[in-house]
């Protein structure tokens, strides 16, 4: 799937997570009033616009604005985040005070709360939940008994298509979805993992950045191994180290691993015993409850061969030290108080700069969001999202579809068959506004109120469970990816669909009492934008019926594979850090999602004008209070090795950067009087216009 923005909710101790929308990060702070309009006083006049139009649009807020101690980032995406959260803790106080059943979902939310916040319990059980797991690993006395240990492992816990899953702390993670070749129903996915760092780069890089991050990463094997009461630790941390490169090594970059057609590889139980030797997987799928299963589809076919590979040619104690500290990594901060700060000073302080550590109530409030997602987001819509929300909403998303509509059917250089199937794609999304139209069943989910590491073992294995018994039944087309409370948006390309939750439809982004300027410049520009990823390189290989299919012509595609290298160009092109540069390929199908959302919004937004003029509001016109609103949309502040992380990888370009989209827009520059010589200035032939 597509979001919107690359920062997720659980992460949010750490770090706010990513799809082409997640907790948008405007310009307002978390103490400012909202503006019903645009944000004038976080505005910076100094700057011209035409120089850099992030700092015009957001520079006073940032020059205000410091970034709290236990966070990675601010922004209005943080702030939205904030208030979802608050409302989400609401609930979870008014589910514990209600006295519900047991077995009610209003329960569960409660205990699982609760489990979280008694640290009592949690530090008198010390390393013992984990315990049973780890002694498993130790009793290990074969390569097959590993491989069946692998396997018992596995969980549902990757996302290819949510911009930023495609790794596990498994050797490899399960996804299931429409299949690519049949896309009506249910598949199974595998793609590779092993990395606890972030991604490759953070093993292979020679920058000195980097080595001191794989020095202080090796100290938190040592001291995590310490902790749990192994023997050398220091030695086996070396050599867990020196695996995870090995396994670095062997995996594809995220780049490749966005391209879905590298990833159409339809493998049977007997093609893995001959295309990946190495890793026993008969008794591997037997322990993950696959045996049964003939075919899956492997996302990156060369990452299994060789991580296969290295499971025959590495030591059996290598990987069953690596899998002890796998283990103790994940379940860290469900232990005692010793493991929960070792691992938060590793993965906050370390790897994203965050010195200090979030209160803990908000904590337990993500881990209620994560695991009883759904549950939540029953009683958030029904709170904080009426119907009149929900009905104008959709009546935006309409105007936007219309106005795509007419830029499809008005380009040139699509083929005749090539536009009608667009169209084709066009008329038959399904647009998700607010909240499912059904919720999950958590009915086989028991959660206790003083069993932490017990109730998220058991959500992942319930999870796991419910995503391996729909292989194979009916898609439901209309099926969610995320929750009401999730402040963020996305597109489902296998099921031609779109989920807009109601936490983002919220001002700054979405408010009725704000000019229509800026509501189309702000929320219709992140509805343009997942409109758009119907088409953009990943989109676009699906049909209407969400099949892996191309329906372009060569002329189509190599028109459009111009144009996005000339996009791709303009980005390779921007520095977020000395010496970091913005990866164009990696981050191509948000850039043009961004360009397409802006190009789209605008001519809704002229078309909602019936013809009048738009007012000036604050001395700005309605096109200028239009470019602003998708500016101010991208103001935040993102502390170093954040941004670093995002740059290697993340699909999304950083916020300055989205923000400049705007210099491919004709009509940006009348709107800001944007000439010759400035920064940001193109010339006509080289703007890129796709949609």
């Amino acid at each position: 799937m597509r979001c919107f923005h690359p920062y997720t909710a659980p992460a949010a101790a750490l770090m706010l997570s990513a799809c082409a929308l997640l907790p948008q990060m405007a310009a307002a702070a978390a103490s400012q009033p909202v503006a019903h309009g645009i944000a004038v006083g976080n505005m910076d006049p100094s700057v011209k616009p035409g120089n850099n139009f992030f700092q015009y649009a957001n520079g006073a807020w940032i020059t205000r604005t410091t970034i709290p101690a236990d966070r990675a980032l601010v922004g209005v995406f943080t702030t939205l985040f904030d208030d979802s959260r608050k409302n989400v803790a609401d609930i979870v106080k008014d589910a514990a005070q209600s006295n519900a059943s047991a077995g009610s979902n209003e329960r569960k939310v409660a205990d699982l709360y609760a489990s979280y916040m008694n640290t009592k319990a949690i530090d008198a059980r010390g390393l013992k939940p984990l315990q049973p797991e780890l002694l498993k690993v130790k009793a290990i006395r074969s390569k097959r008994e590993l491989a069946a240990m692998m396997g018992s492992l596995l969980r549902a816990d990757v996302d290819p298509l949510n911009n930023t899953n495609f790794q596990t702390m498994h050797l490899f993670g399960l996804w299931t979805s429409p299949g690519f070749r049949k896309s009506d129903v249910y598949a199974v996915y595998l793609l590779q993992g092993g990395l606890v760092l972030p991604s490759p780069d953070y093993y292979l890089s020679n920058a000195a950045h980097m080595r001191q991050i794989r020095a202080k990463y090796a100290q938190h094997i040592t001291a995590m191994l310490r902790l749990a009461g192994y023997s050398g630790p220091a030695a086996r941390a070396a050599k867990v180290l020196a695996l995870e490169h090995a396994i670095a090594q062997a995996q594809e970059s995220l780049a490749d691993s966005e391209v879905v057609q590298k990833a159409n590889n339809l493998w049977t139980l007997a093609d893995f015993e001959a295309k990946a030797p190495g890793l026993d997987w008969s008794a591997y799928f037997a322990a993950a409850g696959l045996a049964q299963q003939h075919e899956f589809y492997v996302w990156q076919p060369s990452a299994f061969t060789r991580e296969s590979a290295l499971v025959a040619s590495a030591p059996l104690a290598t990987w069953k030290d690596w899998l002890t500290f796998h283990l103790l990594e994940q379940y860290g901060p469900l232990l005692s108080r010793p493991f929960e700060r070792e691992t938060f000073n590793f993965e906050g302080k370390v790897l994203v700069g965050v010195p200090q550590q979030e209160p803990r109530w908000k904590r337990a409030v993500d881990l209620v969001n994560a695991e009883l997602g759904d549950a939540v987001g029953q009683l958030y819509a029904s709170r904080y999202f009426p119907p009149q929300a929900k009905a104008e909403a959709q009546d935006m998303v309409a105007h936007l579809i219309a106005a795509y509509h007419k830029r499809l059917e008005a380009l040139t250089w699509l083929a005749p068959s090539t536009k009608t199937e667009a169209l084709k794609k066009l008329d038959s999304l399904y647009v998700g506004i607010g909240y499912p139209e059904t919720w999950k069943d958590y009915s086989g989910y028991v959660v206790k109120p003083d069993d932490l590491f017990g109730n998220v073992w058991h959500a992942q294995l319930f999870k796991y469970r419910y995503n391996l018994d729909r292989v194979g039944k009916p898609v439901d087309r209309h099926e969610w990816s995320m929750e009401p409370q999730t402040v963020n948006a996305v597109n489902l390309p296998l099921q031609d669909a779109l989920n807009f939750p109601a936490a983002i439809l919220q001002p700054p982004f979405f408010d009725p009492k704000a000019p229509a300027a800026d509501n189309y410049g702000a929320i219709g520009t992140i509805i343009g934008h997942e409109i758009s990823h119907t088409f953009d390189a990943e989109g676009s290989a699906f049909d209407a019926q969400g099949r892996l299919r191309n329906w372009w012509t060569p002329a189509d595609h190599q028109h459009f594979e111009l144009e996005a290298k000339a996009l791709e160009e303009q980005y390779d092109g921007y520095q977020a850090l000395p010496g970091v540069h913005v990866n164009g390929k990696q981050t191509i199908d948000e850039n043009i999602a961004d360009l397409g959302g802006v190009a789209a919004a605008y001519e809704a937004y002229h078309d909602s004008l019936n013809g009048k003029p738009a007012p000036k509001i604050d001395g700005f016109t309605g096109d200028q209070q239009f470019f602003l609103a998708f500016g101010q949309n991208w103001g935040s502040k993102m502390r170093p090795d954040v941004l670093r992380r995002q740059v290697l990888t993340d699909p999304h370009a950083p916020a300055e950067f989205r923000a400049a989209t705007v210099r491919n827009s004709d009509a940006w520059y009348p709107a800001f009087d944007v000439r010759p010589g400035q920064s940001l200035y193109l010339a006509p032939d080289k703007r890129v216009r796709i949609w």
